[in-house]
C-alpha cells in the first residue's frame, strides 16, 4: 500500500474520530468525500506523485532569525496590503489563517479587519514565532488571534475552519507543497480563497523566489484552480499576487 494511500486512511479515521468527538458531525460527509478523492485519483493513476515525499523542489530554508525584519517602514504600501486583504475577501466576522506569519505582521492587520467576532490562525513552523505572536496580540489586545505551531508538510489548522488564506512570501520555502495544498483542502471553508504572494525567482532555493508558473502548476496539481492573478505587490514587477480556490470534487 503506498504511503499516499496510508495517509488518506488514515486521514478518513482520524476527521471521522474527531467528528464525533467534538460534534461537529455536518463536517463528516464532507471530509470523508475529501480523503476519498484523494484515493480515486491514487487509484486512477491521476495523482502527479505517487506518494508524499515524491514531490519535494529545491526550497529556500525557512527564516528564523530576527522576527523585526519583516517589520520594515512603508511595506503596507508597497504591498497594498489593503486592496490584498479585499480581493481575498477578508471582512467583518471572516476568519484568516496566516501561514508562515513570522512575527505577525499580516496577522494583527488581518485582525482588525476582521474584528472581535472574526479569527485569525497565525501559523508557523517556528516556535519563536507564535510565542512572539501570542505576545504581540495580548499586547495589542487582539482577542481574536490564535497562534498555531504547524509542521513543514501541515498547518495543522482546525477542518472547515478558514474563509480566506494567506501565504506571504513564504510558498518558496514549503520543500513538499503539492502535499502540503492537498493538506490545506481540509482547513477550507466553501468558496475560501488563498492568496499566494511570492518572487518570480529561479526556484533554485538559494535566491528567495520561485517561478509563477510553478506556483500555478503545483496548486492545479493539488486541487485548486486560479481565479485571480495581480502584479501590483511591489512596484519593481518581480512579485506576483495569485488568488485561487479549492475545486470541487
Amino acid at each position: 500500500m503506498s504511503k499516499l494511500r496510508i495517509w488518506a486512511l488514515a486521514c478518513l479515521l482520524i476527521v471521522v474520530g474527531g467528528a464525533t468527538a467534538l460534534g461537529i458531525r455536518s463536517h463528516r460527509a464532507k471530509e470523508t468525500a475529501e480523503v476519498a478523492w484523494l484515493v480515486r485519483m491514487l487509484n486512477e493513476g491521476k495523482l502527479a506523485h505517487s506518494d508524499l515525499g515524491a514531490d519535494r523542489r529545491p526550497a529556500s530554508t525557512p527564516y528564523s532569525g530576527d522576527l523585526n525584519v519583516f517589520e520594515s517602514p512603508g511595506r503596507e504600501n508597497r504591498l497594498q496590503i489593503d486592496r490584498v486583504m479585499t480581493l481575498l475577501q477578508i471582512a467583518p466576522g471572516k476568519s484568516v489563517a496566516d501561514i508562515g506569519a513570522g512575527s505577525g505582521w499580516f496577522t494583527v492587520r488581518a485582525a482588525r479587519r476582521v474584528g472581535p467576532k472574526g479569527t485569525v490562525f497565525a501559523e508557523d513552523i517556528n516556535p519563536k514565532a507564535t510565542e512572539y505572536i501570542d505576545q504581540r496580540a495580548k499586547k495589542e489586545k487582539l482577542t481574536n488571534v490564535k497562534a498555531v505551531l504547524g509542521v513543514p508538510d501541515d498547518a495543522k489548522l482546525p477542518v472547515s475552519s478558514v474563509d480566506a488564506v494567506l501565504l506571504l512570501k513564504v510558498y518558496h520555502e514549503i520543500a513538499q507543497p503539492v502535499a502540503f495544498m492537498q493538506r490545506m483542502r481540509l482547513p477550507l471553508r466553501p468558496g475560501a480563497r488563498v492568496g499566494i504572494i511570492d518572487r518570480n525567482g529561479n526556484g533554485s532555493g538559494t535566491d528567495h523566489g520561485i517561478p509563477q508558473a510553478t506556483v500555478e502548476r503545483e496548486l492545479a496539481e493539488a486541487g485548486y484552480r486560479e481565479v485571480a492573478k495581480y502584479d501590483f505587490t511591489k512596484a519593481d514587477g518581480e512579485d506576483y499576487f495569485l488568488i485561487f480556490e479549492r475545486t470541487d470534487r
